[in-house]
């Protein structure tokens, strides 16, 4: 496939003004609206922001399809209406209910970890319970405890090489929350983010806050990555970059000539904002699975270009390389007077982290031959899998299947490829789309995996991500077995 740059349509109605579409709720507001004037000037164009603030917008907003609809008045905001959900969860639920119907199938769906296989270590659910029983159940600090933003400053201090103060420490409930608190501080509506596809829920962030979203198709030559090329010709309108790495869904590593360059042309661009005294362009940058890597050094902007600290947010939290998914701790690190502002966001979502959970976290990080240890062993059980099945999908297409996959570099994931778009069923049932060619693998070989198309990629496309958090050695296997029978049913 071809590496392009597309920049997502937003087409707003034949009245650029805002307030000539007539949304249900503007109408409450201002009377003016029934009879088709805006009751603002002609000259400026306005819309009604979260919170009830009006916010004036030089720059066409964000229009959703239905306020054009005439007669089919919306029950919920134009955002959510138009959200759209997680195909991951859609496919869990699938596998959910054949479960219950008696299949046995074996789920690479969810990025989560089976606790029969992975559990967070001992220590620190030990530490939790110790925690609630000494009376941590009240609410914890905006900024979260003085403890753990220390004990992550030092984390990043000895393990990276970043020196943070715990001011510049936001803890939050898992990683998702710090990266909405990011687009929602840093992003107004009309704001450009620019990210690679496929990606982890940027497309869905960008709409939520009413981002101009920017979409970078990549390729497996490229470890799906954006490269600067693709970058540059956007760079003097952007202002937030998101990046991830190892990258989810691809279990791929940014490398070093891949990730500076493009630090070097943002710090370049911010050099210059400066000189005009504009807003400068950030980078956020999400190393949530930093640790569960299998070899290859791990890049970040701030270790490249140290003067991209003032624009630089990094995403962490235990919940991958501490298989503590429901535990709900996460963190940022970013310029001290963008995290204070973040600490309102965040504050006013509720998004805390449990305090006895953030008691607990503080004490584990400071238990470094534990903490060692107990990652070293969890890599170990998470590549064994991933190994295995990257070597049976490369047996598959030595045995001339359409089959390939990537060489597993970090994360949990596994990018699998299967070419067969188009191809029949046994039964003469053409699959004609990608969302064909997956239900046919989870009905006929009950092996259940997402799509690419499930992490923004545009069809057409061939390949699947593949997570080993759930399964069992025994289930790699069997899913080989019946993935190779399945796909040879198949006519081409």
């Amino acid at each position: 496939m071809d590496t392009k740059s597309n920049e997502v349509d937003r087409k707003p109605p034949e009245c650029q003004h805002y307030a000539c579409v007539k949304p249900p709720f503007a109408v409450g507001l201002f009377p003016a609206f029934a009879g088709g004037k805006p009751p603002f000037p002609s000259f400026v164009a306005h819309c009604v922001a979260p919170f009830g603030q009006l916010r004036q917008r030089t720059r066409a907003p964000r229009f959703s399809r239905s306020l054009q609809m005439k007669h089919q008045p919306l029950v919920v905001s134009s955002m959510a209406h138009d959200l759209v959900g997680s195909e991951i969860l859609q496919i869990a639920t699938e596998v959910r209910r054949m479960k219950k119907d008696g299949f046995e199938v074996v789920d690479y769906t969810v990025g989560d970890f089976n606790p029969d296989y992975f559990s967070p270590p001992a220590d620190l659910v030990q530490g939790i319970a110790q925690a609630l029983l000494q009376g941590h159940t009240n609410y914890p600090p905006a900024m979260g405890i003085d403890e753990l933003r220390r004990a992550v400053a030092e984390f990043y201090r000895t393990r990276l090489g970043l020196d943070y103060s715990s001011g510049e420490i936001l803890i939050g409930a898992g990683a998702r929350p710090m990266i909405y608190t990011t687009c929602a501080t840093l992003l107004d509506p009309a704001d450009v983010v620019l990210y690679g596809v496929p990606s982890w829920n940027n497309n869905h962030d960008a709409h939520i806050v009413g981002a101009r979203p920017i979409e970078v198709r990549t390729t497996a030559a490229q470890r799906f990555f954006p490269s600067v090329e693709d970058i540059r010709p956007h760079i003097g309108e952007l202002n937030l970059i998101a990046l991830n790495s190892p990258l989810n869904p691809t279990g791929t590593l940014f490398t070093r000539e891949q990730l500076l360059p493009i630090c070097e042309l943002v710090a370049e661009e911010n050099r210059s904002r400066a000189r005009r005294g504009a807003k400068p362009c950030y980078i956020l940058y999400d190393q949530v699975y930093w640790l569960n890597r299998f070899g290859p050094e791990h890049v970040h902007p701030v270790g490249l270009v140290p003067e991209l600290k003032s624009a630089t947010i990094y995403i962490d939290g235990i919940s991958k390389y501490l298989a503590a998914t429901g535990l709900r701790v996460g963190w940022l690190a970013g310029p001290e007077a963008v995290v204070s502002r973040m600490s309102a966001v965040l504050g006013h979502l509720g998004a805390w982290a449990p305090k006895a959970e953030q008691v607990a976290t503080a004490q584990f990080l400071g238990r470094t031959a534990a903490f060692d240890a107990f990652v070293e062993q969890l890599n170990a059980n998470a590549l064994s899998r991933l190994q295995r099945l990257h070597q049976g999908m490369q047996a598959l297409k030595g045995q001339g299947l359409a089959v390939d996959s990537i060489q597993p570099q970090g994360g949990i994931y596994l990018s699998v490829s299967f070419d067969y778009v188009g191809a029949r069923t046994s039964q003469g049932k053409q699959l004609t789309t990608l969302t064909d060619l997956r239900q046919f693998l989870l009905e006929d070989a009950r092996v259940a995996m997402v799509p690419f198309t499930g992490f923004g990629v545009k069809e057409p496309t061939s390949w699947f991500r593949c997570s080993v958090g759930a399964v069992s050695p025994q289930e790699v296997e069997l899913s080989l077995q019946r993935l190779a029978a399945s796909l040879r049913s198949l006519s081409r």
